[in-house]
């Protein structure tokens, strides 16, 4: 009798015991999936805690943030508190570099804490355009020249870039939401609008831009005390690739192109060649220096808006003539003269023309 009782019950459990497995089974094809949808990206999970609220990223410092560093306790409890911190910005990279990187991330792993994150900073992005068409170093924060259309270190070129991107909606950014494409299309077609009333004219002659320009006058703009209003031997560089690039470009934008290049050939300067030399007296044990080069060719960051003559600049904010009169901080600090036209002018150009002049 007993025996039979036990077997019956035995039985009666059979299927609690069956239930409790297959939830079990359940439970760890769940974590299965997740660990198969949900893939963790160390650099991207970085970028998550350090992202505002309003989609934007920070710079904190100043410095571009390194996201190969483990984020300690601490740190991490900070980034939490600070959600709501607008100091967002596009310097530097900062914003368009999480959300490239962001979407890459999301097509590796298909985690979609990745592409929201992206997404959300495409929507920052679009938010940030000011009315001219451009956008600041900064926003919401429109402190000083953190307000101005920024060029300078290619910012702008670099959201121009993204909404160029999320319009084109290929490779990473094919899985971008279909909704911000017009967004995105609209913004950059006023962004193409800013560049071109943006470039300087001298006697109505168009030359090339400024690294910031007024975001109201649209005129070249002071922004750090050793960056005065300038024609720009760099960042223009970066506006002519970007329009370079652009599909059944408009007789203005040919125009815009045709006239910044020639502007740069005329402005290149022969005969010298800038160098770094040992100087144990000085700090950090170096100097920079130019030296004549008869095969030298070399450009200015800065160029006078009157008279296409480069000028150098110190934290003093006074223009001096040479190189050797900026005080060493900044002589080895700051990019003074640079190359940055040479590839533009040399072999970009060139094959841009010969597609278009026809």
């Amino acid at each position: 009798m007993m025996k039979k009782s036990f077997a019956l019950s035995f039985l009666g459990l059979l299927p609690s015991l069956f239930l409790a497995c297959h939830a079990a089974e359940i439970q760890s094809t769940a974590v299965q999936i997740v660990a198969t949808e949900y893939l963790q990206d160390s650099v991207a999970e970085r970028m998550l805690l350090y992202q505002r609220e309003n989609g934007g990223w920070p710079q904190p410092g100043g410095n571009a943030i390194n996201y190969s560093l483990t984020i300690k306790p601490e740190l991490r409890k900070k980034l939490l508190s600070d959600k709501k911190v607008y100091d967002t910005t596009i310097d530097d990279k900062a914003t368009t570099k999480e959300i490239n990187t962001l979407v890459k991330a999301y097509s590796q792993t298909q985690n979609p804490s990745y592409l929201q994150a992206a997404e959300n900073g495409i929507k920052y992005l679009l938010e940030a355009q000011n009315k001219a068409g451009g956008w600041g170093q900064f926003y919401p924060d429109t402190a000083g020249y953190r307000k101005h259309i920024t060029y300078n270190d290619n910012a702008m070129i670099d959201v121009m870039k993204v909404m160029r991107s999320t319009v084109e909606a290929k490779d990473e950014y094919a899985s971008v939401s279909p909704s911000l494409r017009p967004l995105a299309q609209n913004a950059m077609e006023r962004g193409i609008s800013c560049i071109l009333n943006t470039q300087v004219r001298q006697n109505g002659k168009l030359t090339v831009w400024c690294a910031q320009h007024d975001r109201l006058t649209l005129k070249p703009a002071k922004a750090r005390k050793f960056e005065l209003p300038s024609l720009s031997g760099a960042e223009s560089v970066g506006i002519i690739n970007f329009l370079m690039a652009i599909k059944n470009p408009s007789e203005e934008i040919k125009q815009s192109i045709n006239s910044a290049v020639s502007y740069l050939a005329s402005v290149k300067i022969k005969g010298i060649k800038v160098q770094d030399i040992d100087a144990p007296a000085l700090p950090k044990g170096k100097d920079r220096v130019v030296i004549a080069d008869p095969k030298g060719e070399v450009w200015a960051r800065f160029y006078d808006l009157e008279t296409n003559q480069p000028f150098f600049v110190g934290r003093d904010s006074v223009p001096k003539a040479t190189l050797a009169e900026i005080e060493h901080e900044r002589r080895i600090g700051y990019g003074y003269y640079g190359d940055w036209p040479r590839k533009l002018i040399e072999v970009d150009y060139p094959k841009w023309l010969a597609k278009w002049s026809k």
